[in-house]
């Protein structure tokens, strides 16, 4: 009989490996795989988990990035890092665009100020200066708020592109703003940076927790899940996802100090 294993995959931040543990427990629960484990890593994936996707015994691994959107690390080093799993391995989306977390977004925002029309919504995200899909996946989100909730206005902002987290303050036209940081665990840059930039302490801007152990974030990696299961049993299904090329063309190799030369 095959046996399947779910592995939640994220950068060890402030809280991470506890958030991860929140919704691997959930699973667990549900029964959804035979086992489901927890990876983290500090800044170096293919040196950092290689030992441990090693030693992965499931026929079947279910490998999720648990971030908002793919970065370099989750195009390029976990791809690379995967493998070494020895049985094989089907390689889930980030969170991204899920219904589900535009429900969590728009409950972190609540949670402080209800919506009205004199209440600006906020989304800030990481951001890139050369990969789209950060920037993809917040105005997805801003589109259904726009669309779904209350607020008078959903606007959008990045630490690291425009328009930038430090000018959103002045973009706003509503009397109250409420900031929701749309990051899965604590950080450096949930903790420290975006508060800066956002200059939470002149007010008049309500600053909300990252997704962390919310069970509709559980709900988000159960669906990818279902869906990666569905077309590894769909013979119709297209032969490559753009997450299955990524595993199937990233490898260490002997610049990373990790792998041998190709």
């Amino acid at each position: 009989m095959t046996s399947e294993s779910i592995l939640l995959i994220g950068r060890g931040t402030r809280n991470a490996h506890e958030v991860l543990e929140t919704h691997a427990e959930r699973l667990r629960r549900r029964a959804i795989a035979d086992a489901v484990e927890v990876a983290t890593y500090e800044s170096e994936p293919i040196r950092e988990l290689r030992g441990r996707f090693e030693r992965l015994s499931a026929d079947d691994v279910y490998a999720v990035p648990m971030c908002t959107a793919h970065t370099h690390e989750t195009i390029n080093d976990i791809p690379s890092a995967l493998s070494s799993v020895p049985g094989d391995v089907h390689y889930c989306e980030p969170l991204g665009q899920s219904p589900a977390v535009t429900e969590v977004i728009e409950e972190r925002g609540t949670n402080l100020i209800p919506p009205s029309d004199d209440v600006s919504l906020i989304l800030v995200g990481f951001g890139s200066s050369s990969k789209p899909y950060h920037r993809q996946t917040i105005d997805y989100h801003a589109a259904r708020l726009r669309e779904q909730s209350a607020y008078g206005e959903v606007l959008t902002c990045y630490l690291i592109q425009n328009p930038t987290v430090e000018c959103v303050r002045y973009n706003t036209t509503r009397t109250r703003s409420v900031a929701v940081p749309l990051f899965l665990a604590r950080s450096e840059a949930t903790e420290r940076r975006i508060p800066d930039e956002l200059e939470l302490v002149r007010g008049g801007i309500e600053y909300a927790d990252p997704y962390g152990g919310h069970a509709r974030i559980t709900d988000a990696v159960h669906a990818e899940v279902e869906k990666q299961r569905a077309l590894a049993l769909d013979d119709s299904s297209p032969t490559a996802s753009f997450e299955g090329q990524l595993t199937r063309t990233r490898r260490p190799v002997a610049t990373d100090g990790e792998g041998v030369s190709r």
